[in-house]
């Protein structure tokens, strides 16, 4: 159950709160407004939805309607936009967007993703219910309404015309003004009832919004699942890194350190002989030596800069993408615009994003030109890396994007990748600043 389902409309409790005292709150004419909005809604969606459908189906004999049924399929997206923000009349907490963000994405990537959304069916669902069945009640309320204020202002009605020409009740003229006071009343008590049945109605409507048109409880569900499935990949790919390291540690560093300290005993046994060739073997034996450190230091650098560089520690994310930048073998153009310093899980984020994204680009692209830039937009971190190459890039197809993807979701953030054939390939990632 969600939020929405949970908490009774604002109208209703309203009208729980104080019965007596409803029809004179401004909950009436809000309502009243709602519903007649929806009554002028009503018929121009039955009637768009209507030229949709003919045109898809009439068109699709000669094979052109597809698009048309496409859009006759997405057609509820906007129309559930509008209704969520027609809804802030008589429900102030907003009805929040079940739908997944994609900013960045491409046409066919977004289009993919909201005919695979449920919500996107449901919204459907939502607007053809919204031309039809809700229109006919909306419209059956408005006539009701009109009947009652016009009965109110019978008598002006009955003074304005000649009494002769007014007939409320059909076959029968009103003799004047003062005859028509018994329809006022009657016309009062239907202005009662209709603040009454107008609450009803959109209570029942506000509740049909909340469930076609909110975020559904197995859509968070699928979202938990598959951050915990992230968390465990996130957890396997750690101990890959563990055992990695590990691996260069004993093939690379610590064997140069084992060269080292038998080089540096052949060196000690050589100064003991104390003759001048075994002082011209110590010499060159000590050289050795210092070679083999320099080499275990580097193979040690190396390592720590894999793990986590320390420029970016010291310095940030844009100059430690402009010092990768620099080793790399295909020319790459950093342009970032940061007011200051990152969290460090989101630097640290970004930077491998980089570097796996520019490392698949000299492995598959083809590139000549590699662009990355970084800017901060609403509070995330908005970090983009597009090559010229032919493109074609399957992001499923490695482990590498994979693991940054889990990454990002640990953060709340969001990795998109664009490679249409023939290029060019764009990685975007999206990432709070708040770093949690």
């Amino acid at each position: 159950m969600n939020e929405g389902e949970q908490q009774p409309t604002a109208v209703w409790a309203a009208l729980r709160a104080h019965p007596l005292r409803f029809p004179v709150t401004p909950w009436v004419p809000r309502c009243w407004a709602y519903l007649l909005g929806g009554a002028l809604l009503g018929p121009l969606l039955l009637a768009a939805l209507t030229v949709l459908l003919v045109l898809g189906l009439g068109l699709s004999v000669v094979g052109v309607g597809l698009p048309v049924l496409l859009a006759l399929a997405l057609a509820g997206i906007p129309v559930a936009a509008l209704e969520r923000r027609r809804l802030r009349l008589v429900e102030p907490a907003p009805l929040p967007d079940p739908h997944r963000p994609l900013p960045g994405a491409g046409r066919r990537a977004r289009l993919r993703t909201r005919l695979r959304e449920r919500a996107t069916w449901r919204e459907l669902a939502h607007t053809a219910l919204t031309a039809t069945a809700l229109a006919a009640a909306a419209l059956g309320f408005g006539a009701a309404l009109l009947f009652s204020g016009a009965l109110v202002a019978s008598p002006v009605i009955v003074w304005a015309l000649a009494p002769e020409t007014v007939m409320i009740i059909p076959g029968r003229a009103v003799p004047g003004p003062l005859a028509a006071l018994p329809f006022s009343a009657a016309g009062l008590a239907g202005l009662l009832l209709c603040a009454y049945a107008g609450a009803l109605l959109t209570t029942a409507q506000v509740a049909l919004a909340r469930l076609l048109l909110g975020p559904r409880e197995e859509d968070t569900g699928r979202q938990v699942l598959e951050l915990t499935r992230s968390r465990a990949r996130l957890a396997d790919a750690f101990e890959a890194e563990r055992r990695r390291i590990e691996r260069d540690l004993h093939d690379g560093a610590q064997q140069q350190l084992v060269a080292l300290s038998m080089t540096l005993g052949l060196a000690d046994h050589a100064l003991r002989d104390g003759s001048a060739e075994s002082g011209d073997r110590a010499t060159a034996l000590v050289a050795r030596a210092r070679g083999e450190a320099r080499q275990a230091l580097e193979q040690l650098r190396g390592l720590v800069r894999g793990i986590h560089p320390q420029v970016l520690t010291d310095h940030g994310l844009a100059a430690a993408v402009a010092e990768v930048a620099l080793r790399h073998p295909i020319p790459v153009r950093s342009d970032f615009d940061l007011p200051g310093r990152l969290p460090a899980p989101v630097e640290t984020t970004a930077y491998f994003t980089v570097t796996e994204a520019l490392t698949n680009a000299a492995k598959h692209s083809g590139a000549a030109t590699i662009t990355v830039s970084g800017r901060i937009a609403d509070g995330r971190l908005v970090l983009q890396v597009t090559d010229d190459g032919h493109g074609g890039a399957d992001p499923a197809a490695g482990a590498g994007l994979r693991g940054l993807a889990d990454r990002v979701a640990l953060l709340k953030g969001r990795l998109m990748v664009t490679s249409p054939t023939g290029g060019p390939t764009t990685l975007r990632l999206e990432v709070p600043c708040s770093g949690s």
